[in-house]
């Protein structure tokens, strides 16, 4: 059964089912991930994520990121400063391995004290960060996470792209 609703982001591999005027498909130059959001499930972009994101290369696992200072001691702060400061650390674990937020596939985000407002805040920085190129997420209420103070953790299923013409068939 093929979706509507696929985004190939690929110019050269756009999908002769994708509509241009679906808001919820979108083509980059550069960003070689199939987003998925099929019509049968709810539009999940209003809170921060997409139903499956697929793409081409070799998967880069990161692990989970929160808000901390150079020797690993979490950062005190309200909610939103922790997202941000975690989002900042993914990064930097990204630019590590010479990758960056538009190769991101998947999040695993973790609150603490799950609440429609942290949702939100976490919905807005999400946005900030990826656009409308929303990574498949899961979020995780979570009673406390592994140091005191953390409020927030996230972590990352990244894809390093294949040199052009490998693993396509």
């Amino acid at each position: 059964m093929a979706f509507p609703r696929t985004a190939v982001v690929s110019v050269m591999n756009q999908s002769p089912s994708q509509s241009p005027s679906d808001s919820r498909s979108q083509s980059h130059r550069h960003d070689e991930r199939t987003i998925t959001n099929p019509p049968v499930l709810h539009d999940p972009t209003p809170f921060g994520y997409s139903h499956a994101v697929s793409a081409p290369g070799e998967l880069v696992f990161l692990a989970g990121q929160y808000a901390s200072d150079a020797s690993g001691a979490p950062v005190p702060g309200g909610f939103g400063a922790q997202v941000e400061l975690a989002f900042d650390r993914l990064e930097a674990a990204l630019a590590g391995v010479g990758l960056g937020l538009r190769h991101v596939v998947r999040l695993g985000t973790f609150v603490v004290d799950h609440d429609p407002g942290r949702l939100g805040i976490l919905g807005k920085a999400l946005h900030a960060r990826f656009g409308e190129r929303l990574p498949a997420q899961t979020l995780s209420g979570v009673a406390s996470l592994a140091l005191p103070g953390m409020l927030f953790e996230v972590d990352a299923i990244a894809v390093r792209p294949s040199p052009r013409g490998q693993d396509r068939p």
